[in-house]
């Protein structure tokens, strides 16, 4: 709808959204923020309102990722797949993600990073597992090396076996070790840090009962 613009007019209860009127007829909206570099009289082509059209989809979904990225951070590949979601065609995507690398909110290293700090703070795992799960969100394996090389594997084993080693204290040693061992190794520990990590908690735990006679193991159920 090619022709002059006769009106900007803020939406009631959209309030970052204007409506475009052209030759007196409503067109089209726009974010506020594409809408400020309009003015009443300008002539519009069929061009130009495809590009503003185009640019439009751009800010909404560019905010729509703030939302999203608001939860937590994410990789390039889940934000491609968001953006696809949403339905934006892949010229409107490469423009949203590209503007989100550029401010640094969408990068894979920093990705990689924070999901390893945070499984090393909440749900601990090895080096195995933390690849398989960013290999998973199309991280690079290089980038990948990068974020589990500083992983101490031994303390984040301990960490996440202490609470079960705890449970699993008074069903006798070779239940303990074989349950404990099956445990670090689902969550991706190598087999020789389990079994290390199963001798330490089991020694620990003994001498925890030398000193309290009262708490004594159970008989194996093998």
């Amino acid at each position: 709808m090619p022709g002059k613009i006769t009106a900007l007019q803020l939406q009631q209860r959209r309030r970052d959204r204007v409506n475009i009127f052209v030759d007196g007829e409503y067109a089209f909206s726009l974010q506020s923020i594409l809408a400020a570099e309009l003015h009443r009289g300008q002539e519009l082509s069929e061009e130009d309102i495809e590009v503003l059209r185009q640019r439009d989809s751009v800010e909404v979904a560019y905010e729509g990722t703030l939302v999203y990225l608001s939860f937590r951070p994410r990789s390039v590949r889940e934000m491609q797949q968001y953006l696809r979601k949403k339905g934006l065609n892949d010229q409107a995507a490469d423009m949203v993600l590209a503007r989100l690398q550029r401010v640094g909110l969408v990068g894979d290293g920093s990705f990689a990073q924070f999901w390893v700090e945070n499984r090393e703070g909440s749900r601990p795992r090895g080096r195995r597992a933390l690849r398989a799960e960013l290999r998973q969100k199309g991280i690079a394996a290089d980038v990948i090396e990068a974020a589990v090389a500083h992983v101490d594997e031994e303390a984040s084993a301990i960490k996440a076996a202490s609470r079960m080693a705890s449970r699993l204290a008074r069903l006798g040693e070779q239940t303990f070790r074989r349950r404990l061992l099956g445990y670090l190794q689902r969550r991706g520990f190598s087999y020789e840090i389990a079994i290390r990590v199963t001798h330490h908690l089991w020694q620990e735990l003994g001498a925890q009962q030398e000193e309290n006679p009262g708490q004594r193991a159970l008989p194996d159920d093998s």
